[in-house]
């Protein structure tokens, strides 16, 4: 019988062994679209997995990939030293994160980067990333995303990495779905759709859940659109339309100032706010499956 582990910064584990996993936030992140409020500093993302390890939180999920500043060589000390699992990400986001020289440097290899890095590991560090991140755009896939989610299942093929997506302002999950698992072949409890709650349309929600793919409701470390408000909603519909294995939650940090530990929510709020007000309408056992159980089996690969 073939076993399925998560691949985390320190190695292969049991999915057993997460505890209960903030499925999507960022520890390290820069770009040039968010200038002066780069998650840069090793100190307060320690002192940040801390905070959230003293929540009751258990493993966590970097979803910063190639190009953006991951620091990937400090995960390592920085889970070891917080006793929490990290994962990171391998993939690319959108266009505008990067410069066209450094995109041009990936064209006729982009898959190559990806297997290499979840395979041999990210660059001199031998650290491996677990998922592959890659992002839609509003409403709609230009041809840059084209490119990336192409790359990103010749990866899984080779590999057996989820895919996880960022959904821009939480669009594009059919068009998303429609590409990776209809044109390119993926298994759809194979893709991770991010930021769902972001665009509260319960019908695409429900048909993205229907179509076997998971369902990221990550965002409320910060009240932006519909985030907060309108996420518990979300979530009991389709928890009682039967979806409730297929739902992850997690936190989101992007820019400094949401940490916890700069004077934001940062990730234990998840832990502090967010459960326990999910729990009011959903019950404990539920808010449970969806901390611990869900994030087990999305991250969880037979390793190819």
């Amino acid at each position: 019988m073939v076993s399925t582990l998560v691949r985390t910064v320190l190695g292969d584990v049991d999915p057993g062994q997460l505890g209960v996993c903030d499925a999507h936030d960022h520890l390290f992140l820069r770009s040039p679209r968010l200038p002066g409020q780069e998650l840069g500093d090793a100190s307060a993302a320690r002192a940040e997995l801390a905070a959230f390890r003293a929540v009751g939180g258990g493993a966590v999920a970097q979803w910063t990939p190639y190009g953006m500043g991951r620091r990937v060589a400090d995960l390592p000390r920085l889970s070891r030293d917080s006793g929490v699992h990290v994962v990171c990400a391998t993939g690319l986001h959108q266009a505008a994160h990067y410069s066209p020289e450094l995109l041009e440097s990936l064209r006729g290899r982009l898959a190559e980067v990806f297997v290499s890095e979840l395979t041999d590991g990210v660059g001199p560090s031998g650290v491996r990333a677990g998922i592959i991140k890659v992002a839609g755009g509003f409403h709609g896939l230009d041809a840059h995303a084209r490119w990336t989610m192409t790359a990103a299942a010749e990866a899984h093929r080779a590999t057996g990495a989820p895919i996880a997506v960022h959904l821009e302002l939480g669009t594009g999950a059919l068009d998303v779905l429609d590409l990776l698992c209809g044109e390119l072949g993926v298994a759809p409890h194979r893709v991770i759709l991010g930021h769902l709650n972001r665009s509260p349309d319960l019908t695409v929600q429900r048909q993205a859940a229907e179509s076997g793919a998971y369902l990221a409701f990550d965002g409320p470390s910060r009240a932006h659109h519909a985030t907060d408000w309108s996420m518990p909603d979300a979530v009991r519909a389709l928890a009682e339309a039967g979806f409730g294995d297929r739902l992850l939650l997690g936190g989101d940090t992007v820019v400094a100032g949401a940490r916890s530990v700069d004077g934001g929510p940062g990730m234990p709020y998840l832990l502090r706010r967010v459960g326990p007000r999910l729990a009011v309408e959903l019950g404990e056992e539920l808010v449970g499956r969806l901390f611990r159980e869900n994030p087990a089996q999305a991250f969880s690969v037979e390793w190819r």
